[in-house]
């Protein structure tokens, strides 16, 4: 599926501006600062001068929330994005509660376990597309894990609804969804209403015990996309039909 951008500009204005040079902006910021956000049950709070609002708002990190507070701007971060930006950009600085001392990376990861049992499956599929220059946002108003924007979301709709899966050790499918034929066809229409297609990420451990974020170079992600089976878009190529179901399969770490 093709990106379907909103108003004749957009395509024009994403090219122009990609997210790639955004980021990397926002990371330069962030670090010259010496962010601080503040980790709070399942989210984190940081607060930022105009020129990081505009910049987490162009990145897409982030809520804004509506404060009295006018020398800054307040924005809650979920965890996998306040992760990404201390762990993989090291571009932030995470406390938790009073504690004035910043958390390192196990200790972050600890607690967000803690909060969020399948955090490693996720942030792993959060990340795997943020490094591709996707923009990622909660999709559960769609009952998927996350959405995928090729740009802005102010400029484009997203392409993908993404379901995290993962392989356990023992075989079977830790989140036990897609488990049958009607799961998929349910799906498959609920994405093919909102123009989307069904991006699926299963995850693979290879055997790696969760105790520190090192255990994420040794997982692989391997990326399905499903969607209903059209003749026009039936080629000779790796994509398996079964049952009216295109399944395209990509396996990269």
């Amino acid at each position: 599926m093709l990106p379907r951008w909103k108003g004749k500009a957009a395509k024009a204005k994403a090219f122009a501006d990609p997210m790639s040079k955004i980021v990397s902006e926002l990371q330069s910021s962030l670090v010259q600062s010496e962010a601080h956000a503040l980790l709070s049950g399942c989210s984190a709070l940081l607060a930022v001068e105009s020129e990081q609002t505009d910049l987490l708002n162009r990145a897409c990190f982030g809520r804004a929330i509506a404060t009295t507070e006018k020398e800054k701007q307040w924005f809650q971060l979920s965890m996998e994005e306040a992760f990404y930006l201390c762990h993989s950009l090291k571009c932030l600085k995470i406390k938790v509660g009073e504690d004035n001392c910043p958390k390192n990376d196990e200790e972050l990861w600890d607690y967000m376990k803690s909060k969020k049992e399948k955090f490693p499956l996720f942030y792993k599929a959060y990340s795997h597309l943020r490094n591709k220059n996707w923009v990622v946002r909660s999709g559960s108003q769609y009952g998927v894990d996350f959405v995928a924007y090729s740009h802005h979301p102010s400029l484009v709709h997203s392409q993908y609804a993404v379901l995290v899966l993962s392989e356990g050790d023992d075989g079977e499918n830790a989140n036990q969804r897609l488990r049958e034929w009607s799961d998929i066809h349910c799906m498959i229409r609920l994405c093919g209403s909102v123009a989307k297609t069904l991006l699926v990420l299963n995850i693979n451990k290879n055997g790696q015990v969760t105790v520190s974020p090192s255990c994420l170079e040794g997982y692989a992600v391997e990326e399905r996309t499903i969607m209903r089976w059209s003749p026009q878009q039936c080629r000779e190529d790796q994509t398996v039909v079964e049952n009216g179901i295109n399944f395209s399969f990509n396996v990269c770490r």
